[in-house]
């Protein structure tokens, strides 16, 4: 009988680990997902409770004191303030959506598309919910209707960028390539987040509960996707 040479049984030493690390990998992400989403509450309930306001005024008043000291900051502000904007986010996601029906996966599109839709509606009622007034416009460099908390900007941003970032990278199979992308996704939402404090349109913790949320709801959404798709 001819012996079994090494590469013959490599799959199946191989199999139980893979077989591991594909059902730690979904329970880590849902884990991260409740977390983040506990955070929010957490974060929202001492909002309510008025126990955030030294912090976000210690900022709020820092980040007037920036501008004025450095007049550019409030321009390049701004720019990074319109990654998070409807129309660029919107933009970023129909691209996204038309790629994804181009090369037929169609189901991913629809999953895309439900993510940031429900994830911006979502963030509208938490706004109107929690009931947050903006700083006082003194305090800002521009004037922003609407209300406070959870930022519309940084939910939509971590909504939007995290969950393409996600997909993205999962088409790559170099380990260097996914966290470059992932980190590229990460870091344009918190751009966006700091702009809108640094512009003083928002409380800090207006841009901390959006991140919180904007994330919880993107892994959610990814896990949903990895369960429909199989990915």
């Amino acid at each position: 009988m001819k012996p079994a040479r090494s590469h013959d049984i490599a799959p199946a030493a191989r199999s139980p680990r893979d077989r591991y690390r594909s059902l730690l990998k979904p329970l880590l992400a849902g884990l991260a997902a409740v977390l983040l989403a506990f955070a929010f509450a957490k974060l929202g309930g001492e909002v309510v409770e008025g126990d955030t306001r030294s912090f976000d005024l210690y900022f709020l008043h820092g980040a007037q004191a920036l501008r004025a000291g450095h007049p550019w900051v409030a321009s390049v502000m701004r720019d990074l303030s319109g990654l998070g904007s409807t129309t660029v986010l919107t933009l970023f996601t129909v691209i996204c959506i038309g790629y994804l029906m181009l090369v037929s996966a169609r189901t991913t599109a629809f999953l895309v598309a439900a993510a940031v839709v429900t994830g911006s509606g979502f963030v509208s009622i938490l706004k109107t919910a929690f009931g947050r007034l903006r700083p006082a416009p003194e305090f800002a460099e521009l004037v922003a209707s609407g209300l406070s908390f959870p930022s519309g900007h940084a939910s939509n941003s971590a909504i939007v960028f995290l969950t393409l970032g996600a997909l993205v990278a999962s088409s790559r199979g170099s380990m260097p390539e996914r966290l470059y992308i992932l980190a590229t996704a990460a870091l344009m939402t918190v751009l966006v987040g700091v702009s809108r404090v640094a512009l003083g349109v928002h409380w800090a913790t207006d841009v901390l509960g959006g991140w919180a949320f904007g994330a919880a709801w993107a892994l959610a959404w990814l896990l949903v996707a990895r369960r429909v798709t199989g990915r």
